[in-house]
This record gives structure tokens, C-alpha cells and sequence, in this order.
């Protein structure tokens, strides 16, 4: 385990990133991990790489999507070498592109263990991140991220235990079956059924109904290297960081 850390994305609405990085360091965060819109381009690395170093922050993990990864996979290199990341990973396929099969789910697998090829050979770790629809059965009664994983048997994987909730499945049982790929885990919460709708249903950590005390156990017992903070989309964004931070410390 290492320091905890916070996902940027979930600041995305309160700028300037500059304030941001100040309010996570001030509650006690060492790590970030960063997405796709911070990276735009080489003047914006530089300005994201310059406050992070003035904040004495580190970003050893960032997201990437899937065409980025693909279709520029030495750009992707070039700012993980800037940045420092470490760990890269594939966030998130939009639904008009996701498989409507067992054997499709698959072939996504293979995509992925091709677009993780020169970041594993440059010496980084890939992995996947999932939502909840890598749960939903298929007709075959296979779910998703099984069929992602046959796919791509040097797949790492970013757990995100709150979507797998919300997909309908068993977040302790699924990182207990695929320990060995769990490098980075998103610590987040769900609100109670009927509250905090301005906030998509999502509570700060410690304040939902995941059994976080517990998953915190299973985490251990796995390879897991990051502990990252999210909220999807909370209404003060200080206040998340604030609260989770001292309810994971807590576990």
C-alpha cells in the first residue's frame, strides 16, 4: 500500500486545477492520479508537471482512453515520462462501442492486451478500469470483465468497488477471484437509495453503504498499489476530499 491518493476527475467542475492541487495537498493527500483532459497538450503537461511539483504532490497513475492509447501510444509515453506516472490505464469504452457478445468482450480483451504492449515493454504497468455494465450478463451467462480478462490474461486492473455495486455484483468477491490483477483500487461511496441526487447518487466515503472497513481488508490481500479517492460528482469537492481521506485512514 502507498499513500492515498485522488482522482482529479473528481474536481473537473471546481477550477482552477491550481486551487485544486493546493486543497489535496492541504488535506493531506501525497498522490493524484490524473485524465485524459489534463493532458491536452505539451503546454498543459508542463503547467500540470510544474504545479504538481509545487505542491509536492506525485502522479504515478493517469487515465487514458482507449484511442489516445492506440493511436499514440509514444505521445502517451512521453507524458507518462513527464508526469511521472507509473501506472497507466484504460478508463472507460462509451456505449455506442462496447460489444453486444461474449466473443466480442473478448476480442476487447485482445485490444487491450495490444494497446498495453509498449507501456508493459517501456517498463509501466496497464490495467483496465471498470464501470458497471462490464456486470451485466451476457446471453451466454458470462459477465463482461470475465471475457475482458480471457482476452487479456497481462490485463492489470483498476477496481472501481462502488460501479461493481452498482452492476449488481459482489465487489469483494470479484477482487478476491481476480487479486492477482488488482494494482489500484477507486475508493468510493453510494449514497443511500433516494439521497443525494444532486450528487448522481454517490456519497463521500464513509457516508454511503459500501462496506468499505471490510473491502479495505480484501484490498490488502492483494497486490493493490494505490488507494484513490473519487466522487463522480460531488456538490463541494473540498469536502469529499476532507471527509473520505480521514474514513479511509479510519479502515
Amino acid at each position: 500500500m502507498t499513500d492515498f491518493s485522488y482522482q482529479l476527475y473528481s474536481s473537473r467542475n471546481f477550477p482552477p486545477l491550481s486551487d485544486t492541487l493546493a486543497m489535496v495537498a492541504r488535506h493531506g493527500y501525497a498522490q493524484v492520479e490524473g485524465y485524459g483532459a489534463l493532458y491536452q497538450n505539451a503546454d498543459a503537461v508542463s503547467q500540470l508537471r510544474g504545479l504538481l511539483d509545487a505542491n509536492g504532490l506525485a502522479m504515478p497513475s493517469g487515465h487514458f482512453g482507449l484511442d489516445h492509447l492506440e493511436n499514440d501510444p509514444q505521445g502517451v509515453l512521453s507524458i507518462a515520462a513527464d508526469l511521472g506516472i507509473e501506472l497507466v490505464v484504460c478508463p472507460y469504452l462509451p456505449a455506442d462501442q462496447r460489444p453486444g457478445d461474449a466473443a466480442g468482450y473478448v476480442e476487447l480483451g485482445r485490444r487491450l492486451q495490444a494497446a498495453g504492449a509498449p507501456f508493459r515493454d517501456a517498463g509501466l504497468q496497464f490495467g483496465w478500469h471498470n464501470h458497471d455494465f462490464e456486470f451485466a450478463p451476457l446471453s451466454d451467462g458470462s459477465v463482461p470483465l470475465a471475457r475482458i480478462f480471457e482476452g487479456g490474461p497481462d490485463l492489470l486492473w483498476e477496481v472501481d468497488a462502488a460501479w461493481i455495486a452498482r452492476g449488481g455484483a459482489d465487489p469483494a468477491a470479484w477482487i478476491s477471484q481476480e487479486s492477482a490483477r488488482v494494482i489500484s483500487t477507486h475508493v468510493k461511496d453510494i449514497a443511500p437509495a433516494g439521497t443525494k441526487t444532486d450528487e448522481d447518487g454517490w456519497a463521500d466515503v464513509g457516508d454511503g453503504t459500501m462496506d468499505w472497513a471490510g473491502l479495505m481488508t480484501v484490498v490488502k490481500a492483494t497486490p493493490n498499489r494505490f488507494l484513490i479517492m473519487e466522487h463522480d460528482n460531488p456538490s463541494d469537492d473540498e469536502r469529499f476530499a476532507q471527509r473520505s481521506i480521514a474514513a479511509a485512514k479510519s479502515y
